[in-house]
């Protein structure tokens, strides 16, 4: 887009580029998202800024009606794959707060300058600057959902002192801390809501149209007791589960409804034994909804196909969930293979009561974490009841994640921790690509082998050059493949043998026991 094309989008109030840039008034020295529902500035008013960050650093603040700072994350970070892409998510998950600039450089396998250079380049902003912005983005959600004192919200949020954190939310905002939170509990007052007891509470913005009824369908269907539930009938679920952060754990509780009045937002709370976890976790839960996609791209490509068109046209804004563990997501590929979903669902069970970590305090059904990888690579797993070879796969699974092998964590290299999957005995192609798909949130992944794909491209009477029409969105084509066989109004994955749930196994040789199973 030329700043022709973009000031269109802005006098339209186009939300399909919220998050894509940012809008920059110079009169006013205010910044804000595209969709800004404020009068259209002029056009020799206006600058374009590729991030919140570098808007915040040329000195504007951000806007109180859209609050731009809040806008989801832009969906090139998951289609692409190079290392500004990396760094970014990285960024997001907090990396820079825990380990600094040379930690970033370090996981990239770049130095400093390199990195600083490339983000500043594309982005208008260092990693610090982005680090910065993010840190502020986090302490007004501590400021105005929390009773946390102004002082622990400082070192909660990443600052490094008082001082820094007043100025940034000075320079950010135009409000002190303490008039930021002050502004919140009139406006709860006023809205006769009652303040929160318990919890960080949450809005999960999202872009375009959200199949929330897939989503919640998906999860619900592979949940596991002790680390997941999910409650309340069809439109109005809840999804809750624990997690596993930097610093402690967390539970996380998220709604299947939307935002009043039709809010691109979805309700979520965030009980925390250490809030400087909320940025992690708030990362983590917006991977595992998949809701940084941009559907309007996938609809895009996709809506013109012959194949995936109807697909489209029938479910809009369906998603590609991730995960909120890539571990973890990886230990249950290889679970699912060959058997079932319920019959996954049960062994992922077991091994949770066998050598999950106890929540120091049960939170309702919530029990556990998931085993750590460390855990699972010294253990017998005889418990499960599984063949040898399976169990061996298991432990195998859990040393590579465990030694650093095999690298699944926020911005980790799809192809590298693809081959490193690969190189694991008894992990073929369809659990690689699993778990490329949804531990690793890779938007273009097909599953050819898959029981659910085969089938679904039979229905629709189609072969497999479907999906090379379907780059760079073919995770969302396997999706829709998935809903294709479960039916109308059914979630992706129900319909019994119409996902990989009982196939025939992969045949490249003795040394590969890789199972097409449940996903």
């Amino acid at each position: 887009m030329d700043d022709d094309s973009r000031y269109e989008a802005v006098r339209s109030r186009d939300e399909r580029f919220d998050g894509v840039f940012f809008t920059a008034v110079v009169t006013t020295g205010i910044y804000c998202r595209p969709s800004c529902p404020a009068t259209t500035p002029k056009r020799e008013n206006v600058r374009f800024l590729p991030s919140a960050a570098a808007a915040q650093a040329a000195g504007f603040r951000a806007c109180r009606r859209c609050r731009p700072d809040a806008v989801p994350g832009s969906a090139q970070w998951n289609a692409r794959a190079d290392a500004v892409a990396r760094a970014m998510h990285m960024i997001a998950d907090g990396v820079v707060d825990r380990e600094g600039v040379a930690g970033l450089a370090r996981r990239l396998g770049y130095s400093a300058r390199q990195v600083q250079r490339q983000l500043t380049d594309e982005l208008g902003a260092g990693p610090v600057a982005l680090a910065r912005a993010q840190r502020a983005h986090t302490a007004r959600i501590l400021l105005t959902g929390t009773g946390l004192p102004v002082t622990e919200v400082a070192f909660a949020a990443g600052f490094s002192s008082v001082r820094q954190f007043n100025d940034t939310m000075r320079e950010t905002y135009a409000r002190t801390p303490s008039e930021l939170r002050a502004a919140a509990r009139g406006g709860r007052e006023q809205a006769g809501a009652a303040p929160h007891s318990a919890g960080i509470p949450l809005r999960l913005a999202y872009r375009g149209p959200y199949d929330a009824r897939q989503v919640f369908g998906f999860l619900a269907l592979r949940a596991i007791p002790g680390i997941e539930e999910v409650t309340g009938a069809p439109g109005r679920r809840t999804y809750r589960r624990t997690l596993a952060l930097p610093h402690g754990t967390g539970v996380a509780e998220v709604g299947e409804w939307p935002g009043p009045r039709g809010g691109r937002w979805l309700p979520c709370r965030l009980r925390l034994s250490d809030p400087r976890d909320l940025t992690a976790a708030v990362q983590r839960v917006r991977r595992l909804f998949d809701l940084d996609a941009d559907p309007y791209a996938v609809a895009e490509r996709l809506g013109a196909d012959p194949v995936f068109g109807p697909l489209v046209a029938a479910r809009p804004g369906l998603r590609s969930p991730g995960a909120a563990d890539p571990a973890e997501l990886a230990v249950r590929a290889v679970l699912g293979q060959q058997v079932t979903v319920a019959a996954a669902r049960t062994l992922a069970a077991t091994l949770v009561a066998a050598h999950g970590k106890p929540l120091p305090a049960p939170d309702g059904a919530l029990t556990h974490l998931f085993p750590e990888p460390a855990a699972l690579a010294g253990a017998a797993l005889t418990e499960l009841g599984m063949p040898g070879s399976r169990r061996a796969t298991l432990r195998a699974i859990g040393a590579a994640l465990a030694d650093g092998t095999a690298d699944l964590g926020p911005g980790a290299d799809r192809a590298e921790a693809e081959r490193a999957l690969l190189a694991v005995r008894g992990v073929g192609p369809w659990t690689a690509g699993y778990v490329r798909m949804r531990a690793l949130g890779d938007p273009d992944v097909f599953l050819p082998g898959d029981a659910g794909v085969r089938h679904g491209l039979r229905l629709l009477n189609a072969g497999p050059e479907a999906a090379g029409r379907a780059a760079p969105w073919r995770s969302y084509a396997v999706h829709h493949l998935w809903a294709a066989t479960a039916g109308p109004g059914t979630p992706a994955g129900s319909a019994p043998g119409s996902t990989p749930e009982t196939t025939t196994p992969d045949t490249p040789g003795p040394a590969r026991a890789d199972r097409k199973g449940s996903h």
